[in-house]
């Protein structure tokens, strides 16, 4: 009987599915919320574990405008919210009680400075799959925000943390979807989506495939791996110390590494240009040269630990007002492989087996 319970639940994951579209310098997916289902698009975001949407009452300023009415917790039969003494209250980094009603108000804050504020709620959350059918997940915890500011903008209603900590989508429904998922981000300029897959359905099945481990660090948000360094042709800039170096996230739009290790990268980028750069005035660019300029943009190989992933110039450099900006800058702080490098590869995150790999596809194609 467990053997077929095994199979039937294979059945059940295999095709759950999320589309996913560009939007400025993140990626958007689709989820529903709520009995009944109202659909909404957030940021997909595997830097980060709360999941959260705009809930009403929410009054600008303290909302953003999301193009669409924000989600409704008394039009759902089957919303709650959390009690302050719970297990997934006491998981978020900060909390409080409400005085009067045991409620679990949450804050949550972003890299960016971007923060969210509510009540930690339950509710169930739906998705498309493969079969056109739907598949709901009861019961799924996410922040009710009433207060949301910083960068977010219309459409997107709020944001899915795909992180590795307990209170991510993938870790709540870990089980249902064999613990793990992909992407395939599409170009920025693409005016077609691509998908986010969970389960079966998420296995790189193309050849080319690369994989490299994930490394256990603190937080547990955070999917760490080791860059071991950059090349260009048969120049190499050498990352310091390579283990867990690094974090992967799809909710972060430039590259960021360690200030040493980004000297040298930007010495042989130059090297190999051979064209002196201009100055970026908006501060954003540490590398840019003059859009006119005929300038060949290299292909750089990232050295991920037993993983090279060869990266094409719209990886790397992209046109911004009048210049060519390189898409990788210097970091104070944490290293992020963001979300430009990781255009038209499949990442499969494999939470079970640990690891990352990396496919070269066309993602508009998928």
């Amino acid at each position: 009987m467990d053997r077929l319970k095994h199979f039937q639940s294979l059945i059940d994951q295999s095709a759950i599915q999320s589309a996913v579209t560009p939007n400025g310098g993140i990626y958007l997916m689709k989820l529903s919320f709520g009995t009944p289902p109202v659909d909404y698009m957030a940021v997909a975001d595997t830097g980060s574990d709360l999941i959260w949407i705009q809930c009403v009452p929410c009054l600008q300023p303290q909302c953003y405008p999301q193009g669409s009415p924000p989600f409704d917790p008394q039009a759902s039969s089957t919303y709650k919210k959390i009690p302050c003494d719970s297990d997934s209250c006491q998981a978020l980094p900060r909390y409080r009680c409400s005085i009067d009603a045991n409620d679990c108000q949450y804050s949550y804050s972003y890299g960016d400075k971007s923060f969210t504020k509510g009540i930690l709620s339950t509710d169930t959350l739906t998705f498309d799959d493969a079969n056109g059918q739907k598949t709901a997940f009861p019961t799924s915890i996410f922040g009710c925000g009433h207060n949301n500011q910083g960068k977010f903008r219309s459409p997107s209603a709020g944001l899915v943390g795909l992180g590795g900590g307990p209170l991510s989508l993938v870790s709540q429904i870990s089980t249902q979807i064999d613990n793990r998922f992909s992407y395939c981000l599409v170009p920025r300029s693409a005016s077609s989506s691509s998908k986010l897959l969970f389960g079966q359905e998420a296995i790189i099945s193309r050849p080319g495939a690369v994989s490299t481990p994930l490394v256990t660090k603190t937080p547990q948000t955070f999917y760490y791996l080791s860059l071991e360094g950059v090349s260009i042709g048969d120049k190499t800039a050498q990352a310091g110390s390579s283990q867990g170096n690094i974090i992967i996230d799809s909710g972060t739009t430039l590259t960021y590494l360690e200030s040493s290790f980004y000297s040298s990268l930007e010495t042989i980028v130059k090297d190999a240009i051979g064209v002196d750069p201009v100055k970026d005035p908006s501060g954003t660019f540490s590398l840019c040269y003059g859009a006119k300029t005929n300038i060949n943009v290299p292909e750089m190989v990232f050295h991920f630990s037993g993983a090279d992933l060869r990266l094409q110039p719209e990886n790397t450099f992209r046109n911004n007002d009048g210049l060519l900006c390189m898409l990788i800058v210097p970091s104070d702080s944490l290293s992020i492989f963001g979300n430009y490098a990781q255009m038209n590869f499949q990442v499969e995150y494999d939470l079970r087996k640990r690891t990352v790999s990396f496919a070269p596809t066309v993602c508009t194609k998928q």
